[in-house]
């Protein structure tokens, strides 16, 4: 038998302790029996790293019924009861925050009786206090103005109120922005048997330029293009059509009457000094 390390025959005898495979072989089976535990602590690692890292969790949609606009202001007109129907004034406005604002040709007055008038009749029963435009001869327009603030009527911003036409009177919104530019909206109150209550929004009007002086749509038969809606000086209506003129701006033939109106939307203040 051929000495450890010496030639036999044709090839070189080993020990087994010393063959270079069964070295690689031990540790091997070493490394194969650590394996779990090496797992275990690089997922434990991994674990702790990813629980310190900072979240930013995506943020939540937007849900515009969620942000509804307040009230911001609601008029119901103050009865002067010296006589049951006149030309309207600062007087007949409830609230002590709101100037009244009148446009057109039409002049306020009586006899002849012209211009934009508050009546409360004895009958029917339960007739309210309302804004009466028979009277105009011309197209005529009321607004309202809050003394402290405009308002942004964006979003879900929208005008509630109780009406009643008579004739092909067509009952509109308008708005002053704050920049002087007058609008006029397609949304359009028509004739009715009785009061009635109905609301809109503002994001569903579509608008031209209104002339206020002559109360009349202006420019280009173009719709105004994406109007910034969210600084408006003044909020009012108009029907852009006369009044009962054939029977002297009395009767029931074609007028828009305006019980009471309600705007909700946000107030901006209004800037020290701002124009009236």
């Amino acid at each position: 038998m051929a000495a450890i390390g010496e030639p036999d025959g044709n090839r070189t005898v080993y020990d087994k302790a010393q063959s270079p495979s069964s070295g690689i072989l031990s540790e091997m089976k070493r490394n194969f029996r650590n394996w779990p535990v090496q797992v275990a602590v690089l997922g434990t690692i991994a674990a702790g790293g990813f629980a310190q890292r900072p979240t930013n969790p995506r943020p939540a949609p937007y849900v515009p019924e969620d942000h509804r606009p307040p009230l911001f202001f609601r008029e119901d007109w103050k009865h002067t009861p010296a006589t049951p129907e006149h030309p309207v004034t600062q007087e007949n406005v409830s609230s002590p925050n709101l100037e009244l604002k009148l446009y057109g040709e039409t002049r306020q007055g009586t006899n002849p009786d012209t211009g934009v008038w508050e009546i409360q009749r004895v009958s029917p029963k339960d007739d309210p206090t309302f804004i009466y435009t028979g009277p105009c001869m011309t197209p005529c327009a009321l607004a309202l103005r809050d003394k402290n603030n405009y308002v942004d009527l964006t979003g879900l911003a929208k005008i509630r109120w109780r009406t009643k036409q008579t004739g092909f009177h067509m009952l509109r919104p308008i708005v002053k922005l704050a920049n002087g530019t007058w609008l006029v909206g397609d949304h359009a109150e028509g004739p009715s048997a009785d009061w009635r209550e109905t609301e809109f929004s503002f994001a569903d009007v579509r608008w031209h330029w209104l002339n206020i002086d002559h109360v009349v749509t202006t420019r280009n038969s173009e719709w105004a293009s994406n109007p910034d809606l969210s600084k408006v000086d003044e909020v009012g209506f108009t029907d852009l059509m006369p009044g009962n003129v054939a029977d002297r701006g009395h009767g029931t033939s074609g007028a828009s009457r305006v019980d009471w109106l309600e705007v909700y939307g946000t107030p901006v203040p209004r800037d020290a000094g701002a124009p009236r």
